[in-house]
């Protein structure tokens, strides 16, 4: 998927509800969100680019989530289809603010708000190289308000 900001700030990442998603229920079972969640960052991310391995090993840096807050509203349920919409909210020297909502239609199930932090081998931070910094801002919702870029 190529990234074009007149576009679009928002990835949007289909998910379905696979019975190993669910409790004796059917319904999702909550840390599954966040399952959810991080597989739709990386396909952004590699949408723009950006390949976790390579990153690792020709930079020695990598992205770990620092804090997140999930918002649980409503369940989802076997063979549901989800989308997961990934906006980035600010982009600073060594972190990503985003938000990400999982949707089924256009009801919104969970909202999670996280920032993703930049980080060396050793666990220090450091700075967003320019390369990566230039890749996420087309999806910066300071920047561009537009429709959903689909995946």
């Amino acid at each position: 998927m190529d990234v074009d900001p007149a576009t679009g700030n928002v990835h949007v990442w289909p998910i379905r509800v696979y019975y190993e998603d669910t409790d004796a229920a059917g319904i999702v079972y909550y840390a599954n969100y966040l399952k959810f969640a991080e597989r739709a960052r990386t396909e952004m991310l590699r949408a723009i680019g950006i390949d976790h391995s390579r990153m690792q090993t020709e930079t020695g840096l990598a992205f770990a989530v620092r804090d997140c807050a999930v918002d649980y509203r409503l369940p989802a349920r076997l063979d549901d289809a989800l989308e997961v919409h990934t906006r980035v909210l600010e982009v600073s020297g060594a972190a990503i603010r985003a938000e990400q909502n999982v949707l089924r239609d256009v009801e919104l199930l969970v909202s999670i708000a996280l920032r993703i932090v930049c980080l060396r081998a050793d666990g220090r931070p450091a700075r967003l190289p320019p390369d990566i910094r230039a890749a996420v801002a087309p999806f910066d919702a300071r920047h561009t308000t537009s429709e959903p870029k689909r995946a």
